[in-house]
């Protein structure tokens, strides 16, 4: 309201000033024939309705980029406004809307005091079945997220392990290598306390493979109930965006759109079923 006031008091000076013009412009003589009276009047007039009629546009204008600002926030969140334009003419309204201006005007020329008691707008509270399909959609992907986090841990801790495995096994044949070639050039106690030191070796290095391969199954069986989690987690992302779809075919728009489809093509048939009866035959 401020704005608009502010825009109609600079109109309200172009107005002035298309009289004040007139005035220090024409108004030289004392008198006037009824000719040019009307001369000066009807050339006033001109630029008083352009003046006029150029801040009505201005103002229809900006009223229609203020509301499609405000459809396209309610489009975004498939709310659904009703408007009653009989309300637009109702003198009661209209002046408390008067007095509204007035006062706020009015307390503009003062110096503001914070006022704590006057009450206050309470935000736009998101509700029904699209809120919860929205939050849901949301949830099941921040799950979908930490699934997939989750199952790029497990497939490291895999590869890692596979890794170890094959240096063990390599580990233990080169130790095997070792010790053939080490048969030839020693003597039989040192063979015997070599082939207790390989025993022993070979016992905590298969104690220590058998753990690796429990280990590896353990992983590859989280691996796999991470995977059906996963499934199950993107099969609900898609029926809820399916429902979310559903929920949208079946607003007013949309069948009021199908129905004019529909209309049209029946008009298209019937044209063409027309134009067919004037056709030549070959």
């Amino acid at each position: 309201m401020r704005f608009a006031r502010s825009k109609r008091g600079l109109r309200l000076k172009t107005v002035d000033s298309c009289f004040q013009d007139l005035k220090e412009s024409r108004l030289a003589e004392e008198t006037f024939t009824a000719d040019e009276v009307a001369d000066m009047l009807g050339g006033l007039q001109a630029v008083v309705h352009s003046e006029v009629e150029s801040e009505l546009i201005h103002t229809a204008h900006t009223n229609v980029l203020l509301l499609c600002q405000l459809f396209e926030q309610a489009e975004r969140w498939y709310l659904k406004l009703r408007t009653d334009a009989s309300e637009l003419e109702n003198r009661e309204l209209l002046e408390q809307v008067a007095e509204f201006e007035k006062a706020e005007f009015i307390s503009s020329r003062k110096k503001p005091i914070l006022d704590t008691t006057k009450p206050k707008l309470a935000p736009l509270n998101e509700g029904g079945t699209a809120e919860l399909l929205t939050k849901e959609i949301l949830r099941l992907q921040e799950e979908n997220e930490k699934l997939k986090s989750r199952l790029k841990v497990i497939e490291a801790q895999a590869t890692t392990a596979l890794d170890e495995k094959a240096k063990l096994e390599q580990a233990l044949w080169d130790l095997q290598l070792d010790k053939g070639k080490q048969e030839d050039l020693i003597k039989a106690q040192d063979l015997s306390d070599l082939e207790s030191k390989v025993a022993a070796l070979k016992s905590e290095f298969e104690k220590t493979l058998s753990d690796r391969v429990e280990n590896q199954k353990s992983l590859e069986e989280t691996l796999v109930t991470a995977k059906h989690d996963l499934l199950r987690v993107q099969g609900q992302l898609s029926l809820a965006e399916k429902e979310l779809e559903k929920k949208f075919q079946q607003t007013a728009a949309y069948r009021n759109l199908k129905e004019m489809l529909t209309k049209k093509n029946d008009q298209i048939k019937e044209l063409r079923r027309k134009l067919a009866k004037y056709e030549p035959e070959d």
